[in-house]
């Protein structure tokens, strides 16, 4: 398969530079921007742009003005990365179309798991046909789902929870990106339905319930235990 394009934004070149080598290894091409200006003359001259990185502090331009200029054109995926922590940037990125808020500093490594668990749902990297994690298994074209090898009865949309959970492993995900990416719709509401469906779904599963942890005020993260 061709090496996917990922264009990664921000003003500050040393932590292009992090990025960049980062990505490089995990076998993407890289493009870089020191600004939001530079940064759409190179998304509109490169037509194959898989996912963008974009800062949202930047001269010229920031990154919220990139990502109206980009969504009125493209549904290419973008991982905004802000400096600030607050939840109404987080919530105004979602309703630009951002797919994921990432706050620095953060690692590396899970910038680029994030980035591969993106470029699966949007179906530009190929998905695994077996995905495993401390004892269990799904097969996704099966709709199979062996713990410790005992096969495990889930509904639908537990079976889809669990995926997204172990597509994700190691990530805290809010409840907000859990509803969006496994209920297909954007939902700042009532955030009953992830719990039940977790408390159903850690019920089924028996001990290994247990490496679905609560991250208390935010969401739930799928302990990465190989």
């Amino acid at each position: 398969m061709d090496r996917l394009k990922v264009l990664v934004v921000d003003d500050e070149s040393r932590m292009r530079k992090l990025v960049r080598d980062f990505l490089v290894k995990s076998n993407y091409d890289v493009l870089e921007a020191g600004d939001g200006e530079e940064a759409l003359d190179i998304f509109f001259k490169q037509k194959d742009i898989a996912l963008i990185v974009l800062d949202v502090m930047m001269p010229k331009m920031d990154g919220w003005q990139v990502c109206r200029e980009v969504r009125a054109y493209s549904k290419v995926p973008i991982i905004m990365l802000t400096a600030r922590s607050d939840e109404r940037d987080e919530l105004q990125g979602f309703q630009l179309g951002v797919d994921e808020y990432i706050s620095k500093p953060f690692s590396p490594k899970i910038l680029v798991a994030r980035i591969e668990a993106i470029l699966r749902r949007t179906n530009q990297l190929e998905s695994s046909e077996v995905l495993s994690c401390g004892g269990i298994q799904v097969s996704k074209a099966a709709h199979q789902v062996l713990i410790d090898g005992r096969p495990v009865e889930l509904s639908y949309k537990e079976f889809e929870l669990l995926v997204y959970f172990m597509e994700n492993k190691g990530i805290a995900l809010s409840r907000e990106k859990i509803l969006n990416n496994v209920w297909n719709y954007d939902y700042f509401g009532d955030a009953r339905t992830i719990d039940t469906h977790v408390k159903k779904l850690r019920s089924k599963m028996g001990e290994k319930g247990d490496l679905i942890k609560t991250i208390w005020g935010m969401g739930y993260k799928l302990e990465a235990e190989e």
